[in-house]
């Protein structure tokens, strides 16, 4: 396709340096062209995840190829094709899992790693979807392998992460546990279906899993902390127990005590999804268009939406997130 249309360039959110909200800053950059097998989105809205928060404090570089503009997924419209991309039209909405680049007017993504915008869904709670789904059915239903009748526990309940493991997991038959840090994040849990929210301010974690679930445990466990939940988890895991990491707020360092992995027969394993060949996150998308979409489209899976911002107010996004306030997820809203 011709991109006689397309302005030649376009604003974006840069990190000025590493630092705090105030180093993102809109600057100018050229709209990028699609490469093979990629579609060029125009916008509509981006997400505001974790990792991009990592990046900013320089924490986080990109991969190698990938765009240095933050952002990790976005939402609206294709406009333009690069040479053998055949899944999307020009005009198609879609939403779609990109390596960086969302916070902008415009931003490229492997055709294979983006979805159709699901019915009844506006732009703003489609671009809040792809990287929570993604993490959540990598990690919670593959490597994790919930199955129905089993027990989840998901730290960080209220984030974007665990709004959506939450509902999924209760979707597919299984128990759900999750730990908060406020009473409120506590109440919204449970209103979206978790069968127990722990306060870890004032509650023993371990302790009322074990209660909850007559002393066996959580068959797996959904950890973005670290630290000392490493230990923790291994308490509060039941036998043949799965414990799944995606971060480590805590840090990435803990003295552990392995008897109770060997002991209870538990798997301790772990993903990043940012770094993973196009190939990988390609069956990803089909599995999730197949199991996940059709819950999104009925209404049973929901993006828990806590706020909104321009996208030239990207720091105070930021801001928010830093303060750990959010119930759900904040996005950008982009034109």
């Amino acid at each position: 396709m011709s991109n006689a249309s397309l302005p030649a360039t376009m604003t974006a959110i840069l990190i000025t340096s590493p630092g705090g909200p105030e180093v993102l800053a809109p600057g100018t950059r050229p709209v990028p062209a699609p490469g093979p097998g990629e579609v060029l989105v125009k916008v509509e809205a981006a997400g505001v995840n974790r990792p991009d928060v990592m990046q900013r404090k320089g924490l986080y570089p990109p991969p190698p190829g990938a765009s240095d503009i933050p952002g990790l997924e976005i939402a609206g419209t294709v406009v333009a094709l690069g040479a053998g991309a055949e899944r999307f039209k020009v005009g198609d909405r879609i939403c779609a899992l990109v390596t960086g680049g969302g916070y902008a007017e415009y931003c490229t993504t492997s055709e294979a790693t983006a979805l159709p915008l699901p019915d009844g869904l506006s732009a703003a709670e489609a671009a809040a979807l792809p990287e929570t789904v993604f993490t959540v059915w990598s990690n919670i239903f593959e490597r994790g392998g919930l199955k129905a009748g089993e027990t989840l526990l998901v730290h960080g309940g209220a984030s974007g992460i665990g709004t959506t493991a939450i509902q999924l997991a209760k979707a597919f038959g299984a128990r759900v546990v999750v730990t908060a840090g406020s009473d409120e994040k506590c109440e919204a849990c449970v209103k979206l279906g978790a069968d127990l929210a722990i306060n870890y301010r004032t509650q023993d974690f371990v302790a009322e899993v074990k209660s909850f679930t007559a002393g066996k445990g959580a068959n797996v466990i959904l950890d973005m902390i670290g630290g000392r939940y490493i230990q923790k988890n291994y308490e509060a895991a039941a036998q043949d127990g799965r414990i799944v990491q995606i971060a480590f707020q805590e840090g990435a360092k803990a003295e552990v005590d392995f008897m109770r992995l060997m002991l209870k027969r538990l798997t301790h394993t772990g993903s990043t999804l940012r770094s993973r060949p196009v190939a990988e996150k390609a069956a990803l998308a089909a599995a999730i268009v197949e199991k996940v979409w059709p819950l999104v489209t009925a209404g049973k899976v929901r993006p828990v939406m806590d706020a909104t911002f321009p996208l030239a107010a990207a720091s105070a996004a930021h801001a928010r997130m830093d303060a750990s306030a959010h119930v759900g997820k904040i996005v950008l809203t982009v034109g």
